[in-house]
């Protein structure tokens, strides 16, 4: 039997998770998650009357809610297969919507950095520079391939190959530019170091994940 490709895996986790779906899943998970960072970014940028620290506010939130989905999304497949239990294989069939949410709080992500430049150019020019730009633009042209891709019609596409380069990649440069986003404040805010801890510990996950993969190959080998 031929082995299956990461596509089909993709429309397996989806008839699995029409079998067995609970009321937090698919589709009502994403609008759920993405509703509510709308309510939780309105309310925050309304605690400073929706003036510029008010709206920096919703960028500083926004980045971390996006950095928790995207641990979360990133991690999936590494949890259900070292610690298979109720929790990982929710979150390995929701990866998608976990994704798509990550995706989400990003957007929003990007409106309020609009908002703050409108608002207030001299302070925006002072917060971003020409790397910001480029690696910070590469980052959401990024996102943007894996959300459209994200959908089965879009996935077949492609094809699995190209499905799978474009995610792999994808993937670890968004970790790395999560690394490096919140890694460069914590020489002058070492709270910052708690973010890594996450984006480390999903790094460790994959990679023992890959391992465990590779070992029952080699011991037949």
């Amino acid at each position: 039997m031929p082995p299956r490709n990461v596509i089909d895996d993709y429309i397996m986790e989806e008839t699995t998770m029409s079998q067995r779906q609970s009321w937090f899943e698919g589709w009502r998970l994403l609008a759920v998650l993405t509703l509510s960072l709308i309510a939780l970014s309105l309310w925050i940028a309304s605690m400073r009357q929706f003036e510029v620290e008010g709206v920096r506010m919703v960028i500083r939130f926004t980045a971390r809610s996006s950095l928790l989905l995207f641990c979360l999304a990133f991690g999936a497949a590494a949890l259900a297969r070292l610690w298979p239990n109720a929790w990982t294989r929710w979150q390995r069939r929701n990866r998608r919507y976990l994704g798509l949410s990550f995706a989400a709080s990003h957007a929003i992500h990007a409106v309020a950095i609009v908002v703050f430049a409108k608002m207030d150019p001299a302070g925006f020019a002072e917060a971003t520079s020409a790397a910001s730009y480029i690696f910070g633009g590469i980052g959401y042209a990024v996102i943007i391939a894996m959300s459209a891709t994200s959908f089965d019609r879009a996935a077949a596409l492609i094809g699995p190959r190209a499905w799978r380069a474009l995610h792999l990649v994808g993937g670890y440069y968004l970790w790395f530019q999560f690394m490096v986003s919140f890694g460069k404040r914590v020489p002058a805010m070492p709270g910052y170091a708690a973010f890594l801890i996450p984006l480390l510990a999903v790094m460790a996950l994959r990679m023992i994940a890959m391992a465990s993969r590779s070992t029952p190959q080699t011991a037949k080998a």
